[in-house]
């Protein structure tokens, strides 16, 4: 049998609260094993659903990235969606004056600055302050829940962001129930939270053992290769490389006019050869991982990104990076990364770079600080 859902889960169930006015954070990436809308699957099981929530990208998971996304009426429910990537990151009282339970499911991509983990976080918070019952509808990481494949660094509060809000590394390994339970306690928000676990999924399975087919997340997380990619080429936003956004590709290639493609191709192949497969293409090289189970992708795109500054001391540069929760776009780099001043550390030479990096990425006490709040084997 293949992977069932929170929202699976919850549908064989009678629970005290059906018949209460309910709100629901979600998108149309959110669907039940079998393909249909996790909103349209509360309603047609008499789930007496009242208002929605939308995160980043907006209910119909085409918003482009850090764009602001409007208030708006569900075309599927014909419900009211209050924008959280809008005027508000997190619901205030008023949103809640007629909500009895908020339900949470949206998919997540296993990666800190992926925002819908933090649009989880004010949510539960906002549960505790407003007195709301709320209920998560658990998904599996797709990166799996291998904390061996865990890499920082550790978000430094000094950047934090709504692409990283609290400390945590940059692949956590860790569903969002699980880190609702870990954030509730941590910052004592006493929210009354109960999470409705997936069935069927092991720790150390990724997207490739759930025997369902890819859900597109967002824009630019068109499929699960993008996914994998994604903890480490995103850093390129932050620079004047290209990484496929509005293609057919993104997050799957790395390119710019001036790009030493077969330069950087045979270097890629001595040092990542044994994880990726190199195809140099026309200014440009696209990847692909040859170990999904295995690969650390953080590592590997920050080396990437450090190698192609190098071999391009001229034609690199560091840019902006607009959105609508860093609106100057400013400080991109150390935003996504985690700590202050990232953009420094790339001036080092790389014996150096790498001796430091290594000891960044390295977050041994992870596991110890997330395991009581586990809910997988």
């Amino acid at each position: 049998m293949s992977v069932r859902f929170g929202i699976d889960q919850l549908l064989i169930q009678v629970p005290s609260w059906k018949h209460q006015r309910i709100g629901l954070l979600t998108n149309d990436a959110a669907k039940t094993w079998n393909g249909i809308p996790s909103r349209k699957a509360l309603i047609d099981n008499d789930y007496h659903l009242v208002h929605l929530f939308s995160p980043e990208h907006g209910i119909d998971t085409n918003g482009k990235d850090g764009a602001f996304m409007k208030d708006q009426i569900d075309p599927i429910t014909s419900l009211p969606i209050t924008s959280l990537y809008g005027k508000k990151f997190a619901p205030a009282a008023e949103d809640l004056e007629g909500i009895d339970v908020l339900l949470f499911d949206v998919p997540d991509a296993g990666t800190r600055f992926y925002t819908y983990l933090w649009s989880m976080s004010y949510l539960v918070e906002a549960a505790g302050k407003y007195n709301k019952k709320i209920v998560i509808l658990d998904r599996p990481n797709p990166l799996s829940g291998n904390f061996d494949l865990v890499e920082g660094p550790m978000l430094d509060l000094e950047v934090s962001s709504f692409i990283g809000r609290f400390s945590i590394p940059i692949k956590h390994q860790s569903t969002f129930g699980e880190l609702a339970r870990y954030f509730n306690h941590k910052h004592n928000w006493k929210a009354a939270l109960e999470i409705i676990p997936c069935a069927g999924w092991k720790r150390n399975n990724t997207f490739f053992d759930w025997g369902l087919p890819w859900v597109k997340t967002s824009p630019a997380i068109q499929n699960f290769e993008s996914c994998l990619l994604y903890p480490g080429l995103c850093f390129f936003e932050a620079t004047n490389v290209s990484i496929g956004r509005d293609t057919a590709f993104s997050f799957e290639w790395v390119g710019a006019s001036w790009l030493k493609v077969e330069t950087l191709t045979a270097i890629l192949n001595q040092v990542h050869g044994d994880d990726l497969k190199i195809e140099p293409l026309q200014q440009a090289i696209r990847l692909k991982v040859k170990e999904p189970n295995n690969y650390k992708a953080v590592m590997n795109g920050l080396i990437l990104l450090k190698l192609i500054k190098d071999i391009h001391p001229n034609e690199f540069k560091w840019a902006p990076y607009p959105t609508e929760h860093n609106k100057s776009g400013e400080n991109h780099l150390s935003k996504l990364l985690g700590i202050p001043n990232a953009e420094q550390l790339f001036e080092l030479h790389l014996k150096d770079w790498l001796q430091q990096m290594s000891k960044l990425l390295r977050v041994n006490h992870w596991y110890q600080e997330m395991e009581p709040f586990l809910l997988y084997q």
